[in-house]
């Protein structure tokens, strides 16, 4: 063999091995077709809203796992991310189309904020490695498809601010690994599915029209985020909010339940307490010194004497009730130390509270005692709602109190 012979023999080689690998490599970087056409079915089925630039790397003539909200592992598409995420984006329109079930790797779906509209596709529940599921502030309509409810892996469902209607389905309420449901804003109706998972953190289903009531175990004691308010539940929740004990935010407001507030809820570690608008009666006792900054129990039937134990409270709402007593010292000293910014005591029954009608009250600070059963030792800027009237009329006083009596 000649020298030049055995030079070339190596220069092909050298040719055959990089081949090799630039083949392994493309190979390897090649979307499966049926993820290929999916995505192709997905962009015939949405545009860019003016102003968004999102589907301008969408050239098919190009490797899909490049495009803007695609992120691919080897072969398969595990998330997509539809609609550009950054603040003023003016999003998507079209629609969902059901090739995003076709993608049987997927993990994450999401869609920004746009004029989405049409169905959640039933095929959604093609996607088996589904962890989470994020479709909110579209115009997204229909029932929220019971086959979710085998995407046993799910651990988010925001499907806020859309346009939903129908009942929550029972069978997502079965996931076993959901973190994080949020249903808020949208038309839905009927009563509210047990959830079982234990996993369970957040759930925010406000701005509905929602109704029935909760037994002592429809939620799990994971539950920190808990919003119902603007629905039409019924019913106690005492029982029930005693064991969420890990809660840190709690909105019941504007609703219809009934019963007592459970005196150990003001124990938990709770940054925002409404319960504003209810139908809850019987005395309000905490077990220990309140330490939520926000407690906000007004427009409700609750009876007895103010706890001192509220003094901690920076904002206390506790108008439109039927308290009843002397305003407790406690808190008088704190409003006037400025500890206490909101303290609103009107519409009730009180019948005295020991100020001096020459104290000012902090610039930061505000106190409301009208139309209770007292004249109020000092004259407050009250909100506007609270009404014109000074002071109960005497006929009323003398009927409580006679009413408390038996």
């Amino acid at each position: 063999m000649t020298r030049f012979a055995g030079v070339k023999i190596i220069k092909l080689k050298l040719l055959l091995v990089c081949f090799i690998v630039q083949f392994s490599f493309f190979a390897h970087a090649i979307l499966d077709p049926i993820d290929f056409l999916a995505l192709q079915s997905i962009r015939k089925s949405l545009d860019d809203l003016p102003g968004s630039n999102y589907f301008a790397s969408w050239d098919f003539t190009s490797d899909p796992c490049n495009f803007a909200g695609v992120y691919c592992d080897g072969d398969n598409v595990i998330a997509l991310n539809l609609g550009d995420p950054r603040a003023g984006s003016p999003g998507l329109t079209g629609r969902l189309d059901p090739a995003i079930g076709k993608l049987s790797g997927l993990a994450e779906l999401t869609v920004v904020p746009g004029r989405i509209i049409g169905p959640l596709p039933g095929t959604l529940s093609q996607l088996k490695n589904l962890r989470f599921l994020g479709v909110s502030r579209n115009f997204i309509s229909g029932q929220i498809p019971a086959t979710l409810g085998e995407l046993r892996g799910l651990q988010t469902l925001d499907l806020s601010f859309n346009q939903l209607t129908g009942s929550i389905p029972w069978s997502v309420g079965a996931l076993p690994a959901l973190s994080n449901v949020i249903l808020g804003h949208n038309r839905l109706s009927g009563p509210v599915p047990p959830f079982v998972s234990q996993r369970l953190t957040r759930l925010d289903i406000k701005n509905n029209d929602l109704s029935g009531s909760f037994s002592p175990t429809s939620l799990p004691p994971s539950l920190q985020y808990l919003s119902l308010s603007w629905n039409r539940f019924t019913g106690p929740m005492d029982r029930l909010l005693s064991r969420l004990n890990r809660l840190n935010y709690v909105d019941l407001s504007l609703n219809q339940f009934t019963g007592c507030i459970p005196g150990n809820i003001f124990s938990f570690p709770i940054t925002n307490l409404q319960l504003q608008r209810n139908l809850f009666s019987c005395p309000v006792e905490p077990v220990d010194q309140v330490k939520i900054p926000t407690v906000d129990l007004s427009y409700n039937r609750l009876s007895g004497e103010i706890s001192p134990l509220f003094a901690t409270v920076q904002n206390l709402y506790l108008n439109n009730n039927r308290f009843m007593g002397q305003v407790p010292n406690s808190l008088v000293d704190r409003l006037l130390s400025a500890s206490i910014q909101t303290l609103y005591l009107q519409h009730n029954y009180l019948t005295g509270m020991k100020i001096n009608p020459t104290a000012e009250i902090p610039l930061s600070s505000s106190l409301c005692l009208q139309y209770n059963c007292m004249v109020p030792p000092l004259q407050t800027p009250c909100p506007f709602k609270a009404g014109k009237q000074k002071t109960r009329p005497t006929d009323q006083c003398i009927e409580w109190k006679g009413q408390t009596k038996n």
